[in-house]
This record gives C-alpha cells, structure tokens and sequence, in this order.
C-alpha cells in the first residue's frame, strides 16, 4: 500500500512538471497547440473524506507472559508458534542448572544456620538456669546477713549488754560485802579478836573487789561505746554489701540472658534469611517452566516488535531475561488494528468514528471498526529516522474477522472523517490559492478563466466544492504558477 502512495505521489509530480513545462512553452510564446492543456471534470456525488494508513492486526485483549527467573539464561523449550494450547501446558522451559547448584550450596547453609540456631536456644538455656541460681544463692546470703543483724540487735547485745550490766551489779555487792567484812574484822583486830594476817586477808578481799568492780565497769562502758558501734556498723555493713552483691548479681544475669536472647534472635534472623533465599531459589527453579495460565493460541511476542528493536527471534538456546516478554495469548476474539497518525490529522479525529480495514492477505474483506485511541504522545521510536516526524499511535476496534483476522497481518486503515451522498467534488491539484483564497481556473470558450470558489474537506485526492462550481464543468488540473502566487500589495 505504500508503495501504490509513493507511485501515486511520483505521478502527481510528473503531472505537475508537465503543466510547468506547458506552461512555460505558453508563456514563451509556443503555439497553443505546443501543449494541450489538462482539465479534469467537475464531480458530483458520494463522497468520502478519510485518512488513509498502514496498520497491523493484533488481538483486542491478550495475555503476556514473562520471564520471571533472574538474570539471564537460555531456552531449553519453547513450543512452536501459532499452536493452540490448554492450560497448563508448557510454554517455555528455561535453563538454569546454576541456579541447581545454588540450590545444594544453599541447602548446606540452611542446616548449618539451624545447627547453630539450637545451639544458641541451649546456650540461653543455660544462661537463665546460671542466671537464677546466682541470683538465688546472693538473696540467700542477703537473707543470712539481715538475719545476723536482727540477731545481734534483739538477741545478742541486748543478752551480752544485761550480762555484763549483772557482772557490774554483782561485783558492787560482793565489793561491799567484803567491805563490810573488812570493817567488821577491823574492829575485832582492834578488840584483839582477830588477828593481823586474817584482817590482812579481809583487806585484800575487799581490795580485789574494788578492783573486780572496776574491770566490770570498764567492760561495761567498752560494750556500749565501742563493742557495740563496731559490730553493729559490721552488720549493717553486711547487709548493703549482701544488697549491692544481689543488684550486681541480677543485673549481671539479666544482662547475660538479654544477650543471649539478642544472640539467638540474630540466629534466628540468619536462619529465616537463608531459608528464604532457599525458598525463593525453589521458586526461581518452578519457574524455569512456564505453563499456559488459560488455553490460547501461543504468539511469540518478538513477533509484534518492531523491526528497529533489533530483538534477536525466540528459538531455542537464545538467551533471555527477567521480565523480558516472551508469549502473548489471545484473552478475546476480538481484534484491534494498530496504526500512527500524523500531528497533521490529529485535529480532524476524534474517538468514535467509523473506520475501515483492509488486508492484503483477504482480498476483497472490508472489516468495519471505529476509533477506539489516539495516544496523547508520540511514537518516539521512528524519529530517528525523521527527527521533524511526530506520529501518534492509534488503536481501531474492528467489529467481526473472528476466523479470518490474524495476529500480525498487514493491513490499511481508512478513518472515515466525514461522508457525503451528494457532493461537488474536484482533484485536490485542482485548486490554488492567491492571497490565501482558494481559486480554480474553469474551461471555457476564450481559456481557462480563475475563478474563486469554497472549500470544503479533502482526502489527499479529491476536495469538496462548497460553492463556485457545478458538475460537469472542467477545471485545469494544473494551475499555473504564476497565477498562483500571491498577489503584491
């Protein structure tokens, strides 16, 4: 189709040479005869207005599946194209052997990190059973040295305090028993009743009791200034060094037991990780094979890229990767002609509007569609080429071909603009303008004669005459040029 548009084109251009060359042959003062104007008839009747591209077919709605293992690796299978499938059948099979060997490597590390993980749960074990019993044995010493305390403030001082209280009592009266002794026997020695060794003797009786007196009073005032201090001072002592033992003591086996908690958690973390990465190489292996999630006809999808992708063909040893499309399977009947539209065109359509396609691959098929997209941006893609061109692409629903249309078929679009049972009409060459109005030059007897007329829209071939000419008349088919240009002011 394209090439029947460049020939069409190249036509026009001789056409158009010829009318210079006869144009200037006139001007140069030829005979008229030299060159036979060209004229082509008025036209009056159907007339349809529309944009005519080249498009492909491809089904309305359909299923793309993609490489979903990891980095790169080549076909083992893949099912030949066009083959009608259930679902469930394979599609594509991918080779990954490495991933095999990771697999065993990463089967190792999952034992080894439940191995530790164990024993980690042993060491907290443990720790917590260490962790009690110290904990225990300081509280017991605590309870010991508070019992010490109590002890020697309600039993022992209070004991020794009246024992040695009863000591002083008991040498003040044997001192003044043996005082009286000694003063009794002094009065005998005097009447010479006694004699001077026994009242001797009664002496140092009373003198030892004075001075056992003394010792009892001295152990007396030692207790309560200086015994009593210290060995209460000792005990209290004890008891906040017990207390400070037993806060050591649980801060350490708390510490001790966060850690190996802490510890095992990190275990646990390094286990859960490598069982993961077990898991997803297991998922990574399921998904080597592909199968049909529904029953379609399986197309490759390198068959709708574009020929500048420069995407080496599906086959298999060639290597693919993630996310890379691999098949397409039709989800509808239903099929959709695909096609770019140039800026030029885009104010002239609007979604909805009827649409024709062709195929050269069903001659004599008209499929009717409509408008169903125009994309908002352009098809970048093919502006390397031509970095002024700006195509837009385009979607047609086209209604029927169930059983004729296939996917990747050439095929043309015509998007009806506008259509008209009764309409003038002439070639679009046809018409000029001179000072922006549009002017022909009708036949008659004297000449060729401008004459100014109302235009309507065109299709590349023929425009419409809204008001100027009839049918049946005869307009040339190549103005002249210098006619054409504008007029000076």
């Amino acid at each position: 189709m394209k090439k029947t548009k460049r020939w069409f084109l190249a036509l026009l251009a001789l056409a158009a040479a010829g009318g210079l060359a006869a144009f200037l042959v006139r001007r140069a003062g030829a005979p008229a005869d030299a060159a036979e104007e060209a004229y082509a008839p008025v036209r009056r009747g159907p007339l349809s207005i529309d944009l005519s591209e080249d498009g492909e077919i491809k089904p309305s709605e359909q299923l793309t599946i993609k490489s979903e293992v990891e980095g790169r690796h080549a076909i083992l299978y893949i099912i030949p194209e066009g083959r009608m499938v259930q679902k469930g059948d394979l599609l594509v099979e991918l080779d990954v052997a490495t991933i095999l060997d990771e697999k065993v490597n990463q089967e190792i590390a999952v034992t080894n990190a439940a191995s530790a993980l164990e024993m980690k749960r042993e060491d907290l074990a443990i720790a917590r059973n260490q962790a009690a019993s110290d904990v225990e044995l300081a509280e017991q010493e605590l309870a010991f040295a508070q019992e010490d305390l109590v002890k020697y403030e309600k039993g022992e001082y209070p004991n020794k305090l009246s024992e040695t209280k009863g000591a002083v009592a008991l040498a003040e009266q044997e001192l003044e028993q043996a005082r009286e002794k000694y003063e009794w026997s002094k009065r005998l020695h005097e009447e010479d009743f006694l004699s001077e060794s026994e009242l001797k003797s009664d002496e140092l009786s009373w003198r030892h009791h004075e001075l056992s007196l003394e010792t009892a009073r001295g152990n007396l005032a030692l207790l309560e200034t200086y015994t009593h201090k210290r060995d209460l001072a000792k005990l209290n002592s004890d008891v906040r060094q017990k207390t400070a033992a037993l806060d050591r003591v649980r801060r350490k086996a708390a510490s001790s037991i966060l850690q190996e908690e802490s510890s095992l958690r990190a275990k646990e973390s390094e286990h859960n990780r490598q069982r993961q990465k077990l898991e997803k190489l297991e998922q990574q292996i399921a998904k080597a094979k592909i199968l049909a999630p529904m029953s379609g006809q399986v197309i490759y999808a390198t068959s709708n890229q574009r020929p500048w992708d420069n995407a080496e063909p599906l086959k298999e040893g060639v290597e693919v990767w993630e996310r890379r499309d691999l098949i397409l399977l039709p989800t509808a009947d239903t099929f959709i002609a695909t096609t770019v539209v140039r800026e030029s065109a885009l104010k002239s359509l609007s979604t909805g509007m009827p649409v024709r396609v062709t195929c050269d691959a069903i001659p004599g098929r008209v499929f009717e569609g409509t408008l169903a997209r125009v994309s908002p941006m352009p098809d970048n893609g093919r502006r390397w080429m031509n970095p002024d061109l700006k195509e837009y692409p385009a979607e047609v629903r086209i209604e029927g071909g169930v059983g004729e249309l296939k996917n990747g078929m050439g095929c043309r679009v015509r998007i009806i603009l506008a259509e008209y049972d009764d309409a003038v009409f002439v070639p679009v060459q046809c018409v000029v303008r001179v000072g922006g109005e549009p002017f022909v030059w009708v036949r008659t007897p004297r000449g060729p004669e401008r004459r100014a007329v109302e235009v309507g829209l065109d299709n590349n071939r023929f425009v419409r005459i809204l008001s100027g000419l009839e049918g049946g008349e005869e307009v040339l088919l190549v103005p002249p040029l210098a006619e054409s240009a504008p007029e000076a002011k």
